[in-house]
């Protein structure tokens, strides 16, 4: 008579469908099957995307894991931030005393009578300017990521802010845009956005299709077009407050105007982004994953490219360059939302709304302080705050991974 076969042999009995291997993992038993599924067109990006790895952006395990399960919970967390450093916005000002505001914002009669249109007509405007920029900002880094396969690719280093920056100053030198005129600032950042976009699209040549060099031909873009905007400070000299707020980015003395431009094109330029998470996810796997999903990887990375440069165009012309905005941001939304695009654009909209509005915020009470040290006339502008932040939070990252193997 045969023996029976041993327990772990591999040979199953008749009748029966062999089981596949399985390990043990943390969340308990899974089949091994899900370790080797293979790669959508070779790419490991397309694996990570695919199977749900760590390399995957943050989306973990088989079902999601927590950051999927619970996007909802993570967006109320974010409503509720946002309320709060809204309010705090409102009340950081210096003229104006916290009882004046909340008066005011629920129709009362405030003490001062200069409290009420200090708060509707300026205090207001820039705290919803603030959170429109950070919006905008963010979800144009994702997509510059996104589409150029770059984590560190975002607004500030491929030539879009400093096109932007330099096109705004060149309009307020010649006497055809300023602060007091919105929308022609909006014109004049919008081609020098493209200007930038176009500069590094020719650079980058026949290599568009790589990260690497897209975004190496982005610094030197980025660059270029930064002495560009030091040489035109030194032909027009009396224009130099104007250079330094937009190089260094203010929400000071915004206005309805510049609100009623911001909110109508970042809703629109968004809306456009989400409506291209889909063929944005296929270009994060790799060429051969959206060609072979039927892509044209170079139109889709230019539908994209356009889509952020309008949107880090549109935050340029309301308040200037914001360091780290659109590098950092996206992470963070890629953190808390992992990586469907779908979940994590408007999240990423969220996060740099908090952002930069809780920035102003800060350096509106940072100039209080300053101000009741003897420096009255010293103001903290908001890209500072970011700058200082956004180098602090890039410094503790890198120094993580030198340690980390």
């Amino acid at each position: 008579m045969a023996e029976p076969a041993a327990p772990d042999s591999p040979v199953a009995p008749s009748g029966t469908s062999a089981e596949p291997p399985t390990r043990r993992t943390r969340r308990g038993v899974r089949a091994a099957d899900t370790r080797s599924r293979p790669a959508a067109g070779g790419s490991a990006a397309g694996a990570a995307a695919f199977s749900g790895s760590p390399a995957g952006a943050g989306v973990t395990g088989s079902r999601g894991g927590p950051f999927r399960r619970r996007p909802a919970r993570r967006f109320a967390a974010l409503l509720a931030a946002l309320v709060l450093v809204a309010a705090a916005d409102l009340l950081a000002g210096r003229a104006v005393s916290p009882a004046d505001v909340g008066q005011v914002l629920i129709g009362g009669r405030p003490h001062d009578p200069l409290a009420a249109h200090l708060v509707q007509q300026l205090r207001l405007p820039r705290a919803l300017v603030a959170l429109g920029a950070g919006a905008a900002l963010a979800v144009a880094g994702l997509v510059l990521q996104s589409a150029l396969r770059n984590p560190l690719a975002g607004p500030e280093v491929t030539g879009v802010t400093p096109g932007a920056v330099l096109g705004a100053v060149v309009a307020s030198g010649a006497g055809l845009a300023g602060w007091a005129s919105p929308g022609a600032v909006v014109v004049a950042a919008v081609v020098g956005g493209f200007t930038g976009a176009g500069l590094l699209w020719l650079l980058a040549g026949r290599d568009r299709g790589d990260p690497a060099d897209v975004a190496v031909h982005g610094v030197l873009v980025s660059a270029v077009l930064g002495g560009s905007t030091a040489v035109a400070l030194l032909i027009a000299p009396g224009e130099i407050g104007s250079v330094v707020q937009w190089m260094i980015g203010t929400t000071e003395a915004r206005t309805w105007e510049h609100w009623r431009l911001l909110w109508p094109w970042t809703l629109f330029w968004g809306a456009a982004a989400w409506l291209a998470t889909g063929p944005l996810m296929l270009l994060r796997c790799g060429e051969d994953v959206a060609e072979a999903a039927g892509l044209v990887p170079a139109r889709a990375r230019a539908g994209a490219l356009l889509c952020a440069v309008a949107l880090t165009a549109g935050a340029v012309a309301a308040v200037g360059a914001l360091g780290f905005v659109g590098l950092l941001v996206p992470h963070v939304a890629l953190a808390l939302f992992g990586a469907d695009l779908r979940t994590a654009l408007p999240g990423a909209a969220l996060t740099g709304a908090v952002a930069v509005c809780g920035a102003d915020a800060a350096a509106q009470f940072a100039s209080r302080a300053v101000g009741e040290w003897g420096a009255d006339r010293l103001v903290v502008p908001v890209g500072a705050v970011t700058t200082f932040v956004g180098a602090a939070v890039l410094l503790l990252i890198a120094r993580r991974h030198t340690v980390e193997p």
